[in-house]
């Protein structure tokens, strides 16, 4: 049996994918940049789709998670990996702090804990409630919709005046099986764009603009969202820093997405430590960076 310091993990459209696209490259050169620099410092490396059924966990003396960009898609059964496979071998970031950034009801903790956060409602299951509601109750005319477990920009609905009525179906056959968010929606999200810092080892490393294409307020590049280097302010990077220090145990990993919300404060919108795109293509050094934060656990 082969064993490995460390387990890079994937999913199966990126483990071995046979003709890459220009999206899947740029995932492959991503965990490209952090294997060799891990290998640099000694440690033996493998990518491993998380939920491959011949693969022996124990084999491995931890595993990161990377681009495990499925497993919301799979939730059951990524629960039930995750509970088994914890137990074979050390899983980073740490089991309880996926669990607890998996629901994006860590939103409330971190607001709990000093953290200025985007407004949210938080919608439980089976409340009865429509989305004609939640605007009267909330005052917000235009927002947005999104589950509490979710990626990519699953049931991610901007909403406005025009719009509540056409979105009221789809709203409750959501909450019949999954909390939701209600958030006013950003202004500056779509003049400015969305920011995201990223932190290794409680140390920001390097940061990117990520902006939607014209007419749309999805960020993602998969939506045709860009993605450009960006400098943060000294209070950006002290932000994104104090977010990870609240946090408990302090991720080794990670990303902080922030706004300058309707109000002009610095707020969370999202805290990406399961599996969180990184751009090291944009930093390379950041790698690096990671790289001695693993190595210092062995």
């Amino acid at each position: 049996m082969d064993f490995y310091d460390l387990v890079l993990l994937t999913e199966i459209r990126f483990e071995n994918p046979p003709n890459p696209n220009w999206y899947v490259q740029q995932i492959l050169g991503e965990d490209r940049l952090l294997g060799d620099a891990l290998e640099r410092r000694g440690l033996r490396v493998r990518r491993v789709d998380w939920a491959r059924k011949d693969f022996d966990w124990s084999s491995s003396r931890m595993a990161m998670f990377r681009t495990t960009w499925n497993y919301f898609n799979r939730f059951a059964e990524f629960t039930e990996w995750l509970e088994r496979v914890e137990r074979q071998t050390r899983l980073l970031n740490a089991p309880e702090l996926i669990r607890w950034n998996i629901d994006k009801h860590y939103l409330r903790d971190l607001e709990q804990r000093g953290i200025h956060i985007v407004p949210t409602r938080f919608v439980e299951i089976g409340e009865e409630i429509t989305l004609g509601n939640l605007r009267a109750e909330s005052g917000w005319d235009y927002a947005v919709l999104k589950p509490a477990v979710s990626g990519a920009a699953r049931h991610t609905y901007r909403l406005h005046p025009d719009n509540f009525s056409e979105h009221e179906e789809v709203f409750r056959q959501l909450l019949a099986s999954e909390a939701m968010l209600y958030q006013p929606f950003q202004e500056n999200i779509a003049r400015e764009g969305e920011k995201s810092l990223m932190v290794m080892g409680g140390q920001y490393t390097h940061a990117v603009l990520k902006k939607a294409k014209t007419g749309d307020f999805r960020v993602q590049d998969d939506f045709g969202g860009t993605v450009q280097p960006y400098q943060p302010t000294a209070e950006e990077i002290a932000f994104a820093e104090k977010v990870f220090a609240v946090c408990d145990p302090m991720p080794l990993y990670g990303r902080v997405d922030f706004v300058t919300d309707n109000e002009g404060q610095l707020a969370v919108v999202e805290l990406e430590i399961i599996e969180p795109e990184l751009w090291f293509r944009h930093h390379p050094p950041a790698a690096e960076v990671l790289a001695d934060v693993l190595l210092g656990l062995f």
